[in-house]
């Protein structure tokens, strides 16, 4: 009799227990279900005019690439991206930013290319509560003293890229250099960053004017400055008519041309030529990074808009998927502000980069690496790696964020 009752019994027992586990999850879906948004609005803010617009453009094609990689949804709900200029103008961004917090009721937004924009329009989003996931912009306040919430940089912080660089300058031996930087948030934060790692004599400091497009001035100041080497960032046409006219000038021969990714990227390289060979740049990708999602990206980027990719591409890229990995977390419950952060925090998405993580700060702790524009054997000129400035490197600025976590 015991040995006929006691299976009966743990059976039984197993299958009460099998049941209720089967109702709670369906339960639970249930309650997903029924919390889950309709659709995922996002505002994708960026300069789609001017001389800023390439990078704009780039953001906005990496971020539709990455809608496309998802059939057009985002966490798997349909994804509606309202897309606007901010016309490179503080006063249109807020106005903008206004009607789609207010009217078009954004879950997230993204897209800002400029600090000060970026700046300007970050009290009324944080404000609105809703999610920025930075696929650019990201000045030294939001990473310090003025940290938030409901901000995430699935970029870097301003600084980095020119910190890269400087260690680069300072290990090959350089001992003076020439700055030159717009006049505006990024522009300080950039020769702030190249300044913290290099340790040799800065001969000129200049800061131009953010539309300035006439470098003839500087560079004769630079020629007299006595200048090893020259670092410069001037992002967009900026960047493209500075490198020409001092190619112009007859400097390239006398001295060292250095840059941010961004100023030395594929859209510069194709709009100045041969007279980009032999920058050097850092940045936190490159088109020529060996990993699976990196290879998707850049060969279906070159598919879809004719054209290789640069870093602006791969950040409105990574800000999609980042925003796609938050909302799959949370099942679609919009309204859960505290879940959606938590997993945005998480970064659980492949990004295109490699490595990446958030600091404390919701700024990434990652790898910067050096590229060297070169002429290839196919005639064609372009970035190459040419090795690791930084492994997992952190910001200057989070120690002064007290976000509580």
């Amino acid at each position: 009799m015991t040995r006929t009752t006691r299976p009966s019994i743990r059976f039984s027992s197993l299958r009460s227990h099998t049941l209720a586990a089967v109702a709670g999850a369906a339960a639970l879906c249930l309650a997903q279900a029924a919390s889950a948004a309709e659709e995922v609005k996002i505002g994708l803010l960026s300069t789609l005019s001017g001389p800023g617009s390439t990078l704009g453009i780039d953001i906005r094609d990496g971020f539709q690439l990455a809608l496309k990689h998802t059939e057009g949804k985002i966490g798997g709900l349909p994804a509606k991206v309202v897309i606007v200029d901010d016309q490179q103008s503080p006063d249109a961004a807020k106005q903008t930013t206004d009607r789609l917090l207010k009217r078009e009721k954004v879950d997230f937004m993204t897209g800002v290319v400029f600090s000060n924009i970026m700046l300007a329009v970050a009290p009324a989003i944080f404000a609105n509560k809703t999610y920025y996931v930075s696929a650019n912009a990201s000045p030294s306040q939001l990473a310090g003293g003025q940290c938030n919430p409901y901000f995430f940089s699935a970029a870097y912080q301003n600084d980095n890229q020119h910190e890269a660089v400087g260690q680069a300058v300072q290990d090959k031996g350089v001992k003076k250099v020439a700055l030159i930087a717009p006049n505006y948030p990024g522009g300080k934060d950039a020769l702030a960053g190249f300044k913290r790692f290099y340790k040799g004599e800065v001969a000129l400091e200049l800061y131009t004017p953010l539309s300035q497009l006439d470098y003839g001035a500087e560079l004769s100041q630079i020629r007299a400055s006595g200048a090893e080497a020259v670092y410069f960032f001037l992002p967009g046409g900026l960047g493209i008519n500075f490198i020409k006219q001092f190619h112009g000038a007859g400097l390239k021969d006398s001295m060292a041309l250095f840059a941010p990714g961004f100023s030395a990227d594929e859209d510069v390289i194709s709009a100045v030529g041969e007279a980009t060979v032999g920058i050097y740049n850092a940045s936190q990708w490159a088109w020529d990074l060996d990993n699976a999602a990196n290879r998707r990206f850049v060969e279906d980027f070159r598919k879809e808009y004719g054209r290789t990719p640069t870093l602006y591409a791969s950040q409105g890229y990574d800000a999609a998927m980042l925003i796609d990995s938050a909302v799959k977390a949370t099942g679609g419950n919009l309204k859960d502000k505290a879940a959606i952060g938590k997993a945005l925090q998480a970064a659980n998405f492949s990004s295109v980069r490699g490595d990446f993580r958030f600091n404390t700060n919701h700024f990434p702790i990652q790898h910067y690496y050096m590229r060297e524009v070169v002429k290839g054997e196919d005639g064609k000129v372009t970035n190459k790696l040419i090795g690791k400035a930084f492994e997992n490197h952190r910001d200057a600025y989070v120690g002064d964020c007290k976000m509580p976590q």
